[in-house]
C-alpha cells in the first residue's frame, strides 16, 4: 500500500468544506458506523464493535489519523456530513471511497464531495487512475460513481464471510483514468 501525498488540502464545493480529518473527527466516524442503514451495503446493517475491531474489515473504519480522508461538513452551519478518502492502492492509483450520514442522503452531496475528490485525486494528487467498488445492488452509489465521473469496468464476485441479502449479486466496479477525465 502507498501512502498519500504529504499534505491534503482543504477542499471546497458548493456547499461542504472537505477538510483532512483530525483525531477529534472520530466520534462523527463512529456516529455513521452505528447507523444500521449506513452499514447496510457494507456489513449487512449489522452493529458494529470497534471493540471487536480485528483489522480485517473489508471497509474503512476511519478514526481520524488517515492521510488520506478528509472530513466533510455544511459550509453554512459546520455540521458534519460525512467522510470522503481516496485510498492509495499505489503511487499513481487510488481506491474514492465515501460515507455520509443518513440525513445527507439523496441531496447530491456525496456526488459533490466525489467530483472534487476526482478533480483533486487527477489533476493535483498525482493520481493516474481512481476507482471505487460498491455492491452490485447499491444503485445510489454507482450513480454517485458515474455523477464524479468514473465509469462501469467490470462485475465481480469474491467471497463473503458472513454473507447478507445483495451478496449474491457481487460487487462492481468503476474508474476514471487521467487520459480520460473531462
Amino acid at each position: 500500500m502507498m501512502t498519500a501525498p504529504a499534505t491534503l488540502p482543504s477542499l471546497r464545493t458548493a456547499r461542504m468544506v472537505l477538510t483532512p480529518c483530525q483525531p477529534q473527527d472520530c466520534a462523527d466516524f463512529i456516529a455513521l458506523e452505528q447507523d444500521p442503514e449506513v452499514m447496510r451495503l457494507l456489513n449487512g446493517g449489522r452493529a458494529f464493535d470497534r471493540a471487536w475491531c480485528t483489522g480485517g474489515e473489508d471497509f474503512l473504519m476511519p478514526d481520524g489519523t488517515e492521510t488520506c480522508l478528509w472530513t466533510a461538513r455544511h459550509k453554512a452551519d459546520g455540521a458534519f456530513v460525512g467522510w470522503f478518502c481516496l485510498w492509495p492502492d499505489s503511487a499513481t492509483c487510488a481506491e474514492l471511497g465515501y460515507r455520509l450520514r443518513r440525513a445527507e442522503w439523496g441531496q447530491g452531496l456525496a456526488s459533490e464531495g466525489a467530483r472534487a475528490l476526482v478533480q483533486w485525486g487527477l489533476q493535483s494528487g498525482g493520481y493516474d487512475r481512481i476507482f471505487a467498488s460498491t455492491m452490485t445492488v447499491n444503485h445510489a452509489s454507482r450513480r454517485v460513481m458515474a455523477k464524479a465521473g468514473l465509469a462501469h469496468v467490470r462485475t465481480f464476485h469474491t467471497t463473503w464471510p458472513e454473507p447478507f441479502p445483495g451478496t449474491e449479486e457481487g460487487l462492481v466496479e468503476y474508474e476514471v483514468r487521467r487520459s480520460e477525465a473531462r
